[in-house]
């Protein structure tokens, strides 16, 4: 069984910046795409970036364009998400999700595994 551990939310003000985490538990991780995902009270759960296994393909997005940036070491099972300029509206539970045999995508139904969740919360 897989496991996700996001780490790196809070509070911040907005224009500011924060680095989420999500550390992988099997090395299937370097093989697999990873994904950003956001939910916020009473809405659905929206795709934010998603990134290959290799990290030369990257998917945003254009609510977060420029402004957030994913990434991913293979050697430490983790990928991070950098968000900068955030907005109150970026306001939500980050989740990090595992696809272990597809392509990048948006599609939140292709994806395996997810993380619990760690909260963002942009103060205006």
């Amino acid at each position: 069984q897989v496991q996700l551990v996001e780490s790196g939310g809070g509070l911040v003000q907005a224009g500011g910046s924060l680095r989420l985490s999500c550390a992988a538990s099997r090395r299937t991780f370097s093989t697999s795409v990873m994904g950003w995902f956001r939910q916020a009270p009473g809405k659905e759960r929206e795709f934010v970036a998603a990134i290959s296994w290799s990290g030369g393909s990257t998917l945003y997005a254009d609510s977060v364009k420029g402004r957030f940036t994913i990434s991913r070491d293979n050697a430490k099972n983790t990928v991070y998400l950098q968000m900068n300029s955030l907005k109150p509206e970026d306001t939500a539970v980050y989740y990090c999700a595992q696809d272990r045999f597809g392509t990048v995508t948006e599609n939140k139904h292709e994806y395996d595994y997810w993380g619990q969740g760690t909260q963002v919360t942009v103060s205006s």
